[in-house]
């Protein structure tokens, strides 16, 4: 029977083997693609994107110098946050550093002003004066002043300490960024 194949083979011509050769090697592409398409992927799937979209308004905090880390700075932050989630405005904050004086308080709400903060809130007693004194010179700016403030102007809301704050601040921040759009 060997002698019987290679005689068969020996009466092949050229252009017989060379389609037999191109037969065999698109048979064997197309087994090599359905193995690897066929093949379950492990990986686990790609999370949906968490980001947030983000309006042009921003909320920004002018907190003392241990910034939002408890008591009524860490009410108000939680309650920008709250005002966020609902308006999509971006919120920060900036702690005074140095001397806890109104004077000193000034340069970082100018800083807030030069970024083009929307809404301005301040809490502490130097950076609620701070923000008062400064609030008549800003008419296109929302001030919402945290504690001991009083609203003197129609650019300038006042959310009492105690119970309530962090509603408060969400809902005067609500307000503000929904009075500049």
């Amino acid at each position: 029977m060997g002698r019987a194949v290679v005689a068969w083979l020996r009466s092949l011509r050229g252009r017989t083997i060379a389609l037999a050769t191109g037969a065999v090697a698109v048979v064997a592409a197309v087994v090599v693609t359905l193995v690897l398409l066929n093949q379950g992927d492990d990986r686990p799937p790609v999370p949906e994107t968490r980001a947030r979209h983000y309006t042009e308004a921003d909320a920004c905090l002018l907190t003392g110098e241990k910034g939002i880390t408890a008591g009524a700075e860490a009410e108000v932050w939680q309650g920008m946050q709250d005002a966020s989630a609902k308006t999509h405005a971006r919120v920060s904050y900036a702690q005074v550093t140095g001397e806890q004086s109104a004077g000193n308080a000034r340069p970082f709400l100018n800083g807030m002003l030069q970024r083009s903060c929307e809404v301005v809130l301040a809490v502490g007693k130097p950076e609620v004066t701070a923000a008062a004194q400064t609030a008549p010179q800003h008419r296109k700016v929302g001030f919402v002043l945290v504690g001991d403030g009083k609203a003197g102007g129609s650019n300038v809301t006042a959310v009492r300490a105690g119970d309530g704050v962090r509603a408060g601040v969400a809902d005067a921040v609500e307000r503000a960024v929904a009075g500049r759009d």
